[in-house]
């Protein structure tokens, strides 16, 4: 079941944004980044319920509230277009920095023409996706139309947007104006998903055919039929969800993943990849088995699975337990449960009486074993006994020879 986790990062202009990450229930597909629309936060309907979609299709979300709106700090009058790109930008370095840079870019509404400034400047993004969106910024003006000449006499003035009030400054209009996305939407060399709807009241489907025409390919338009600006039903927020899975699917290189993984399937074979979040995440591929292997924070990695000594260990433990399991059942002797606890360390050569090496450092690794169940003494000596005989344990112990070839 995927999860919903706070987050906070740094804004723009140094005020703490209020942040939501939503994270599937296994390792991340990969992440993306949400931009919600004009004066909305985090927490509108439509992105709380894309996101969840896309984490349940394996694919983790930070949205989050820009700089004054919802939780997050700062005054909304001092903010514009562009503070929201850099607040954007803001955002991919949290997640480069805490999990993996995203790879997918999502905005909705305004929020979808600041991902389309914003792409640019986020090198990872490997896919890009608006929704109901306005081809330039200066759309939102007919919001506050007749506010517009206080604006221009006073400097700001007070709107009402949504049943709220805001207060607009004419910095705000003038940052707008001289945006100008034809440009940057046609340099953007990046895969580009469309979803508008033709009922759309608020941001018209001219806009949708205007982005279309000034990106270059690959892009795609997807029609939401039916569905108003805020996608307030269930069903097209989902529909939004799961057609942005697929699609982002074939930009994230798993086509190749898949064939890896396909090979991994073979009896006795293991393929470990980087998965790309943070700095050391592994994908282990044993069979049917996904599995994932990292470092702890204080070597730089994130903590999302055991270390590379921690399958080691596992091995040996797991091997060690099941082998006494075989040897009791085969006896019919009571083990109710079979347990190993191991560590490993280096020691100094010079410490190690029994050891064959006596300069520099060895492995020590330390097993205990506790065997629950009505055992008499015999039978426990008998299982410690057999423990040492366990294949990996063998393997430990004997030669080990490793060969490497560079796939072509």
């Amino acid at each position: 079941m995927p999860r919903s986790e706070k987050v906070e990062f740094a804004g723009s202009q140094g005020h703490t944004l209020a942040a939501r990450l939503e994270v599937p229930d296994q390792a991340p597909r990969a992440y993306a980044l949400f931009a919600h629309c004009f004066t909305c936060s985090k927490d509108i309907f439509a992105a709380a319920r894309i996101a969840a979609g896309l984490a349940d299709q394996g694919i983790a979300v930070l949205r989050f509230d820009f700089t004054g709106l919802g939780a997050s700090d700062g005054e909304f009058a001092n903010t514009n277009f562009s503070s929201n790109v850099d607040d954007l930008i803001r955002a991919a370095d949290y997640l480069r920095d805490a999990h993996a840079a995203p790879r997918i870019i999502i905005g909705h509404s305004l929020g979808g023409a600041a991902v389309l400034a914003a792409t640019a400047r986020i090198p990872e993004i490997k896919a890009v996706a608006t929704i109901g969106a306005p081809a330039d910024p200066s759309h939102v003006q007919h919001l506050f139309a007749d506010a517009r000449p206080e604006i221009e006499a006073r400097g700001e003035a007070e709107v009402t947007l949504a049943g709220r009030t805001f207060r607009i400054q004419k910095q705000f209009l003038d940052d707008i104006e001289s945006q100008k996305l034809s440009d940057a939407i046609g340099t953007m060399k990046k895969p580009l998903l469309v979803f508008h709807s033709p009922l759309d009241n608020t941001v018209g489907i001219d806009n949708a055919s205007a982005i279309f025409v000034a990106a270059k390919h690959p892009k795609s338009f997807v029609s939401l039929d039916a569905a108003d600006h805020l996608l307030s039903r269930r069903e097209d927020a989902v529909y939004v969800a799961d057609v942005l899975s697929a699609w982002a699917t074939r930009y994230l290189g798993e086509a190749d993943q898949k064939a890896e993984a396909a090979a991994a399937t073979e009896e006795g074979v293991v393929v470990v990849r980087e998965t790309g979040n943070g700095a050391f995440q592994q994908e282990v591929l044993n069979g049917p088995h996904r599995l994932l292997a990292d470092e702890p924070p204080s070597v730089g990695g994130t903590n999302t699975g055991p270390t590379p000594y921690g399958y080691l260990l596992a091995g040996l433990g797991a091997c060690t337990s099941m082998t006494m399991r075989m040897y009791a059942n085969r006896k019919k002797w009571p083990l109710e449960q079979a347990s190993v606890t191991l560590k490993h360390d280096k020691i100094h050569a010079a410490d190690c009486e029994d050891c064959e090496t006596r300069e520099g450092k060895v492995d020590l690794i330390e097993r205990e074993i506790e065997l629950t169940g009505p055992l008499d003494e015999a039978q426990r000596a008998k299982l410690i006994e057999i423990a040492d005989k366990c294949p990996v344990h063998r393997t430990l112990h004997s030669e080990v020879k490793i060969t490497t070839k560079v796939k072509a």
